[in-house]
């Protein structure tokens, strides 16, 4: 408990599964947090659950102008940020012969684009603060080779080499940046998958669930003097990958 006391955390991807498992853990250990999602009706209900100043954003981050809307709000709710958690994604899953080329570009947006727009914007709001904590959201399924994942998996991996070097082009002003990888979680995000007929990956083995997630965001967050838990790979204990 209060292990992050004084700090302000701005969670995206907040209205339900490891964001807002992450919330409720950062919370706890203190932190002032503002919720992000598109879901406005659930991030008001969990604000006002958290309390401690908890406020929020309705943003779609997909589009251009978001990450700077949501640094100016944070600045404005918050007054500065310490941490920045960028969760939210979307998963689509099909081969080449039944892929639906509409979803590519909502992909790219959220998985990749928005994650780089307010890492980079985060970035140099906390550069200039001296201390910051960026964690960044990424998969397993970046290192699996497996049909149908080629567009989800790529960009993860894209987002796997962004975040190694921002850490690396960051070293040594005080912004900590770190990447978390979850194995299979049972969250919203299968839901597309099981629309259209396909079974989830949280349906083949025991998966974790958002908590656990949460938990090794927590850990990263806490890190203090010179220590930098830069990569964590969260898998279930069922996994063989």
């Amino acid at each position: 408990m209060g292990t992050l006391k004084g700090k302000a955390a701005v969670i995206t991807g907040a209205s339900s599964g490891i964001g807002e498992a992450t919330a409720r853990r950062l919370a706890a250990a203190g932190a002032r947090v503002m919720l992000v999602a598109r879901r406005g009706d659930r991030l008001e209900a969990l604000a006002s659950e958290l309390g401690n100043g908890a406020c929020f954003v309705a943003l779609d981050l997909a589009q251009p102008d978001a990450a700077q809307a949501l640094l100016d709000a944070a600045v404005a709710q918050l007054g500065s940020v310490d941490i920045l958690i960028n969760n939210a994604g979307i998963l689509r899953t099909s081969p080449v012969d039944t892929f639906d080329l509409d979803e590519l570009e909502p992909m790219i947006a959220i998985n990749y684009t928005a994650v780089v727009r307010t890492s980079i914007l985060f970035a140099r709001h906390m550069k200039a603060n001296k201390t910051g904590q960026i964690v960044n959201l990424s998969s397993i399924g970046a290192s699996i080779t497996a049909a149908g994942t080629g567009v989800y998996g790529g960009l993860k991996r894209a987002l796997d080499a962004f975040t190694e070097v921002l850490r690396i082009e960051l070293a040594g002003s005080g912004v900590r940046v770190g990447l978390v990888a979850p194995g299979t979680t049972t969250t919203e995000i299968f839901e597309d998958m099981k629309a259209h007929g396909q079974p989830g990956w949280d349906e083949y083995i025991p998966p974790m669930v958002g908590d656990d997630i949460a938990r090794a965001i927590l850990f990263m967050c806490e890190q203090t003097g010179n220590a930098n838990a830069a990569r964590l790979h969260i898998y279930a204990t069922s996994e063989g990958f």
